[in-house]
């Protein structure tokens, strides 16, 4: 018995000085010129003692903090850090392995013409050209669904209100086929399919024939049911198809008919009436940013995203799944989302946008206008994501419990600590409307004018003198997001929508993810820029992460970037809505 266990610990031993032979010789360099084998930061690499206390990571996406262990955002870093280079490192580098890992990944083939994408991939050195997840998911549950009412329920959608069609034929390139407008609205909600064909006529000469039915507007449209899109996903799963006759019937019970079973929004009661779950009294922060966005698994989002607001307890979920294209979705909704142009900028003039050491400003700076919902005395508009921004960040009354950012990373946190808003909220937020209110009544607009602060729009250079900023969505998704994080400034996001390009970033290292209510907002601030006073920030970990997502969004975020993920987009989708998918899948590979 003593010798078996002796052979087991020696094997053990072996594997284990294997694993590590190994990864001393296999070090790669990635895109960003970082060695994939080494930590950024060398003190991160510290050994843990077995007995270290840690932090609770939960299945909703956030890490509760231990106060015995040290600042969960040095381990967030940390972690973000090296899943990035693990990202890079795994890459396909061939088309051989592009297509072995797209089968790993999907369960299926590539569609035809993925040999001509991959081309472009290379051509234009687009990077991390598996990371299309988010393209797949959202595709996925039509695959169980029956191609013939697929094309049937495509035909009229295209005669529905407010939406436009972008398509191609066989000789014809790519155009605005068909739009359905309320009249005198063509101007307005056409606007958004310019840039779209923009990007489409780069590659229209390779793309198969498609017609596509695209949302004019800023927020998703097609809600789902939980058991009718979950019935069509495990049809996908097992390579079968349902009739729409097949769909389980919906729930029409509003919000929550998109939450699975057991999850905590599922028998949430919401809209006008109902008060907001109480927030939690642990410090909490976000290490997955995509299940931090999922209202199903947190209640308090209702109350505070004006998309949710609008709506009270929830909109009927559509009877069937709707292939539409939006610019944004939620996990709540089903339509698919794009690559979407709008606010996209190549670069910010250098003189606008000073190095990081050389911006003097230390607070956190917002702009913007009071949209995201109609302000009326019956709406729902005082805790939406703007208006609780300005709340939040301008309150001078009462105490703020913070985490201490003066502990270093071999150090327990140790429980929060109280400051005095008055003290500390003027010195670390630039917060507030700009321009006039817009979207309310009289009598509200004068009310937002007296209890929130306006000042004047600023420019691109005076935003530039700012290290800090913050985004938030607005109508919808957040459009500005692209210019925040191309400057030299530390971006930190609050939002409810998934986008596309969320398979392809890394946050703690591009940018810094903050829950929908704010409630870590103080917290991450002070652990960055230190106190009102400057007391405990963490400047080299803010310009580094600063400076790591203007590289990202200069080679992550091209042009090329948007053409590579439509046209792989559109791919898919062909090969989806064609009667014959087998035809429409790429063969030429065994």
């Amino acid at each position: 018995m003593r010798r078996d266990r002796a052979l087991r610990v020696l094997l053990v031993l072996a594997v284990a000085l294997a694993i590590v032979l190994y990864l001393r010789g296999t070090s790669t360099t990635d895109e960003l010129g970082i060695d994939a084998s080494t930590e950024y930061d060398a003190t991160f690499d510290a050994p843990k003692p077995w007995n270290r206390p840690e932090h609770a990571f939960l299945p909703n996406g956030l890490v509760q903090t231990n106060p015995d262990a040290p600042h969960p955002i040095y381990e967030l870093i940390a972690n973000a850090e090296g899943a990035w280079r693990d990202k890079l490192a795994r890459a396909s580098t061939t088309f051989t392995q592009a297509v072995t890992e797209y089968r790993r990944r999907y369960k299926r083939s590539p569609p035809k013409g993925f040999d001509l994408w991959w081309d472009y991939v290379r051509e234009h050195a687009v990077q991390l050209p598996d990371e299309y997840d988010q393209l797949h998911d959202d595709l996925e549950p039509f695959w169980g669904i029956e191609p013939k009412d697929l094309l049937a329920t495509r035909s009229e959608l295209e005669g529905k209100a407010d939406s436009y069609t972008i398509g191609k034929t066989a000789t014809t390139p790519v155009a605005v086929v068909n739009t359905s407008f309320a009249p005198g609205k063509y101007d307005q909600l056409i606007h958004n399919s310019k840039g779209i064909l923009d990007l489409l006529r780069d590659i229209e000469d390779d793309l198969p024939p498609f017609r596509a039915v695209f949302s004019p507007h800023d927020g998703p449209n097609r809600m789902s049911d939980y058991f009718l899109e979950q019935a069509a996903r495990q049809a996908a799963a097992e390579k079968r198809y349902l009739r729409w006759s097949d769909l389980p019937k919906i729930d029409p019970a509003g919000w929550k008919s998109a939450c699975p079973p057991g999850s905590p929004s599922h028998n949430l009661s919401v809209g006008e009436g109902f008060e907001p779950p109480p927030p939690t009294t642990e410090k909490t922060f976000i290490f997955d940013h995509n299940l931090a966005m999922n209202p199903c698994l947190h209640p308090r989002h209702f109350w505070y995203n004006s998309l949710l607001l609008n709506h009270n307890r929830g909109p009927t979920p559509q009877h069937q799944l709707l292939p539409e294209f939006a610019q944004c979705s939620t996990h709540m909704h089903h339509n698919i989302r794009i690559p979407t142009p709008y606010g996209w900028i190549d670069d910010i003039p250098r003189n606008d946008d000073p190095p990081w050491d050389e911006k003097p400003d230390e607070r956190v700076l917002w702009r913007g206008s009071n949209t995201g919902t109609h302000h009326t005395a019956k709406s729902r508009w005082r805790t939406a994501q703007r208006p609780h921004l300005m709340q939040l960040t301008n309150d001078i009354r009462g105490m703020q419990t913070i985490l201490s950012p003066n502990k270093g990373r071999a150090e327990p946190v140790g429980q929060p600590i109280t400051v005095r808003k008055a003290r500390l909220n003027p010195g670390i937020f630039d917060v507030a409307f700009a321009g006039d209110p817009m979207m309310c009544d009289p009598e509200t607009c004068t009310l937002l004018q007296k209890i929130f602060p306006w000042r004047k729009r600023q420019s691109v250079k005076e935003a530039g003198e700012y290290r800090y900023v913050i985004d938030v969505d607005g109508n919808g998704w957040s459009g500005r997001f692209k210019r925040l994080i191309t400057s030299n400034s530390l971006v930190f996001k609050a939002t409810i929508f998934p986008e596309w390009w969320l398979d392809r970033v890394q946050p703690w290292v591009h940018y810094v993810p903050v829950q929908l209510d704010l409630s870590d907002l103080h917290d991450v601030v002070v652990f960055f820029r230190g106190d009102a006073s400057g007391l405990g920030a963490h400047e080299d970990l803010a310009r580094r992460i600063a400076e790591a997502g203007r590289t990202w969004s200069k080679r992550f975020w091209r042009r090329e970037d948007l053409i590579a993920y439509f046209y792989r987009l559109i791919l898919e989708y062909a090969r989806l809505m064609s009667e014959d998918r087998d035809a429409m899948t790429y063969k030429h590979f065994s």
